[in-house]
């Protein structure tokens, strides 16, 4: 069931025009200054403002990629809605040794385990992640299978982040090149540009740090920059200028590549924002991401729902009403 955000009315809506200064360039393509994070946004205007989608349909080739690979995705899901966006695909509520074993023996190419962890308090969400990456970790290697783990959240950035992540990290035992950011969830309107993220409502876009969502008495922030939003959830460990990002530029005027090449430059764990305002910036990003796991990289990503459907190369349906 998709959980739609109240709309209330809004006061000093801001016109993108007035926060984006666009010049057309050579390749006929925009550049955009930095928009400011606490303005919100006619979103139409703002997207149509945005360089043009990737022209090529890579959702195929991702498919491919998975096929031949065979490292199954494993989706730790903190709440029973993050499901919407797939199909086919089962979804465990317990996560014993064989059961375990049995997912990473079949051939689907993704398996999700609901921990429903956003209900729980720290302590044990922590408990939990780090006892399901201990058994994800023995029944793989019973099995001699690969995997990635997805960390599934809230698209408007309620979790417990980063602390069930890194308890997670350190029970999977291995070393992580990189935690993936990409709180980008279409179906919900939730966009993520010049690394502020967006709630859609009602055709503007509001920074998430503005929302209802960011008061809850559990999960509140204050910033809506995600390098900011990250520095600030790790009471500072994380400093915002150590947080890496993908712009819309390196996915629409570059490509896979661009995505490549940055991914390529993490190590130690550092945290990676990745801007979406479509699925095909979601399937350029796979697209290039595929290649660095290939050679090596290896990544924890947290994500909403829309991300889990392209990474696992599940072909679209409509939601369900």
């Amino acid at each position: 069931m998709l959980l739609r955000a109240r709309h209330p009315a809004f006061s000093g809506i801001a016109s993108p025009l007035s926060a984006l200064h666009m010049k057309a360039s050579n390749s006929c393509k925009f550049r955009y200054e930095k928009i400011l994070e606490d303005k919100k946004l006619l979103k139409d205007p703002l997207l149509n403002s945005l360089p043009p989608e990737w022209p090529q349909d890579l959702r195929p080739a991702i498919q491919k990629h998975i096929k031949a690979d065979g490292r199954k995705v494993v989706v730790l899901d903190d709440d029973p809605t993050g499901t919407q966006t797939i199909h086919g695909l089962p979804v465990l509520t317990e996560w014993s040794l064989e059961p375990l074993a049995a997912e990473f023996k079949n051939d689907l190419p993704a398996f999700y385990i609901l921990t429903n962890s956003r209900s729980l308090t720290l302590p044990e969400a922590c408990r939990i992640n780090a006892e399901i990456g201990r058994t994800l970790t023995a029944s793989a290697g019973q099995v001699q299978r690969g995997f990635a783990v997805i960390s599934r959240s809230d698209s408007t950035l309620r979790g417990h982040f980063p602390e069930e992540v890194a308890a997670l990290s350190e029970a999977l035992g291995q070393t992580f090149d990189g935690w993936i950011i990409n709180p980008f969830f279409l179906e919900g309107g939730r966009y993520t540009i010049d690394d502020v993220h967006y709630v859609d409502e009602g055709g503007v876009l509001v920074p998430a740090a503005q929302t209802e969502f960011a008061r809850d008495r559990t999960f509140g922030y204050a910033t809506s920059n995600l390098r900011d939003w990250v520095a600030e959830k790790s009471g500072g460990q994380i400093a915002a200028g150590a947080v890496a990002s993908v712009s819309i530029a390196d996915l629409r005027n570059r490509g896979p590549q661009a995505v490549t090449d940055v991914l390529m430059t993490l190590s130690g764990g550092r945290c990676c924002v990745v801007n979406a305002a479509s699925y095909r910036d979601l399937e350029v990003f796979v697209q290039g991401l595929l290649p660095a796991e290939a050679r090596g990289k290896r990544f924890l990503y947290r994500t909403a729902a829309s991300f889990v459907q392209v990474r696992t190369g599940i072909s679209p349906r409509p939601l369900l009403a």
